[in-house]
């Protein structure tokens, strides 16, 4: 699923990091202050990720590089505990040690990981590169047999996991066949934890102590290290291939972007089974010889507490954390930090320019995927709202292939022909650093017909070849024989100064078609007003009659991924029902009325009457 990657051109600070094959120069550091400069600041320049050299020939070689050159210096920290390089490559041969000793040689030698952001998973990550293993990242908000699914179609051997987790996957593990068994580490489980059940992740390891210094074998750089499930907002999560040299090249990428060198202090708290995490998180300080700071699981309010208690220097973000950031009551100190830089995607422009602002660090929101085959060009006058320029290769087309026709734009700037010039985007210069998914030969002949990847992702282009972000494909809504995408609307109605959070999508109409529903989170110390949204919604130029909404619901919280992406099929099953909705006020706003009422359960036992007289009982059950 596209979320938003710069891939920039190459500049001449480069050429040194080609000739040695490792990291590039990362050129003369400026003051935070001086760094601040525009809240979607341009990265520095570094080259499409084909073109980036190996910061090593493999990461057994880099880690080891780091423990001789850096050995000393912070490489992990969590809580009050600091583990140096050193002290990283020591724990990773432990951890490889009990890899070659649980899984068995003739099956895939595969490790899931089911974890919140610990030490014990980085070590992990890199025990696996030692010992040629390969790490499944699971998703702790994946229950029974979803969990399951994820790790029989993973052809997982051992599952490394916490108390907190540990009763979740066994309810998931009835009739699996896990050959390596389950390990529970209570090395950092917090005080409210249960206690663990399981056999000891310590004493396993303690157990291979004696032959953790043996020699590393060698290790493929283009054999695979980890497997990284896509967020699965719209269907079920498909395991993406990434082996060494696609995560090496990804980390000296952004160790160029950042421009970090062995003194920055990284902060992870999206979670490492994401792409987000471990390719803009761990991986940069891995190539850079930098150090990396765990939160266990994103807090807004424990955000800047986390970054002045380590220093950190740079941060990787995705989904609405910076929104989340944006919520908590503002200080006259919020940015007195030593935070130079945020690396992420899906900031809307208004949320970027307001956290750049207020938290005083540049803010590289950009465009890209965790397969990472489609990259724009974002340098040049980027207009409001366009996630970038379109660049050879790179195509927004109809089901066919067809190059769907320009945008065009009404005075008001309203997009006049959506049903048109919204497309897939596409790259037709093949697959680019995709790798492939795992076990998902029909996924994978979807997302690669005719030779080209399709991202699955929507936009639309202006005559300058400015992409804009218009869903996902399964975004689509048909309201009175009009097709458009929700992510525009979701847009203008982000604008209000109320909404926090706005979530756009479909719900069916009694006789057939859709009608447009917003889900609301609203800023602390305001209310939901029917009469004045309406009117606001109704003088905002560049929305059309048909996409205003007919139904408004008011929550405090959005169902969403642990990375912050809102589940809109979750949404969309709960629609206006109060007996999905947990309570949540629902808002009605019928044809030519001109403000939101509350839609009550006698106004849905009316609606459900005229889906049944339209024949349309069963869209209702949804």
């Amino acid at each position: 699923m596209l979320r938003r990657a710069a891939d920039v051109r190459a500049g001449p600070c480069l050429e040194r990091g080609r000739a040695l094959g490792f990291a590039a120069t990362r050129g003369v550091r400026t003051r935070k202050d001086e760094n601040v400069t525009a809240a979607e600041s341009t990265a520095p320049l570094a080259p499409p990720l084909a073109e980036v050299p190996l910061p090593a020939p493999d990461a057994a070689t880099l880690f080891r590089r780091n423990a001789d050159e850096h050995g000393g210096l912070p490489a992990l920290r969590f809580g009050d505990r600091v583990w140096t390089h050193r002290d990283v490559l020591a724990e990773a041969e432990r951890f490889a040690s009990l890899f070659r000793s649980r899984l068995d040689p003739d099956r895939p030698p595969h490790v899931g990981v089911l974890l919140d952001n610990t030490p014990d998973y980085v070590l992990a990550l890199c025990g696996a590169a030692l010992s040629g293993s390969v790490v499944a990242g699971l998703n702790y908000t994946r229950q029974g047999e979803h969990l399951a699914r994820d790790i029989t179609h993973t052809d997982l051997q051992l599952v490394l996991t916490e108390p907190r987790h540990e009763a979740q996957l066994g309810a998931a593990l009835e009739g699996v066949d896990l050959p390596g068994g389950v390990l529970v580490s209570s090395r950092f489980a917090d005080g409210d934890d249960p206690k663990p059940r399981g056999a000891s992740l310590e004493d396993a390891l303690h157990a291979v102590g004696d032959t953790a210094h043996r020699p590393t074998d060698a290790a493929d750089v283009d054999a695979l290290w980890v497997l990284l499930f896509t967020s699965g907002t719209s269907d079920a999560p498909k395991a993406v291939r990434c082996t060494q040299r696609r995560l090496l090249t990804t980390g000296n990428r952004m160790a160029m972007m950042l421009e970090l060198s062995p003194e920055d202090v990284g902060y992870a708290a999206m979670p490492l089974f994401h792409t987000n995490s471990l390719m803009a998180g761990m991986a940069p300080a891995l190539v850079a010889g930098a150090s990396l700071s765990l939160a266990r699981r994103f807090s807004a309010s424990g955000f800047l507490p986390d970054v002045r208690r380590y220093g950190v220097t740079w941060f990787n973000y995705t989904g609405k954390l910076l929104t989340y950031l944006l919520a908590t009551p503002p200080h006259d100190d919020d940015a007195d930090t030593s935070v130079r830089v945020a690396f992420g995607n899906e900031g809307s422009p208004q949320v970027v320019e307001e956290a750049s602002a207020r938290f005083g660090m540049r803010i590289i929101d950009v465009f890209g995927s965790t397969e990472g085959a489609i990259a724009l060009d974002r340098t040049g006058n980027r207009p409001s709202g366009s996630i970038g320029r379109l660049r050879e290769g790179i195509m927004a087309v109809d089901e066919a292939g067809n190059e769907a026709p320009r945008a065009q734009f009404d005075a008001d700037g309203r997009l006049r022909n959506a049903a048109d010039c919204v497309g897939e985007l596409v790259n037709t210069l093949g697959v680019g650093p995709f790798e492939g998914y795992y076990r998902n030969e029909q996924a994978m002949e979807q997302t690669t017909r005719k030779g080209w990847y399709w991202s699955g992702d929507l936009g639309y282009v202006d005559d300058d070849g400015w992409v804009y972000f218009a869903g996902r494909t399964a975004d689509w809504l048909r309201v009175d024989g009009e097709n458009f995408t929700a992510a525009p609307i979701e847009a203008i109605i982000g604008r209000h100064p109320d909404v926090l959070l706005a979530s756009v999508y479909g719900v069916p109409a009694p006789d057939s078609g859709d009608q447009v529903m917003a889900a609301l989170v609203l800023r602390d110390g305001t209310s939901f007003d029917g009469e004045a949204f309406a009117a606001w919604l109704d003088t905002q130029p560049d929305l059309g009659p048909k996409w205003r909404p007919t139904f408004v619901r008011i929550s405090a919280t959005l169902p969403s991924t642990p990375t912050n992406k809102i589940l809109t099929r979750t949404l969309i099953h709960e629609k206006f029902r109060h007996d999905r909705v947990a309570g949540d006020p629902l808002y009605e706003r019928p044809r030519g009325a001109s403000e939101f009422r509350p839609f009550t359960e006698t106004d849905e036992a009316a609606l459900r009457a005229a889906f049944e007289s339209h024949g349309r009982a069963r869209a209702w059950d949804l």
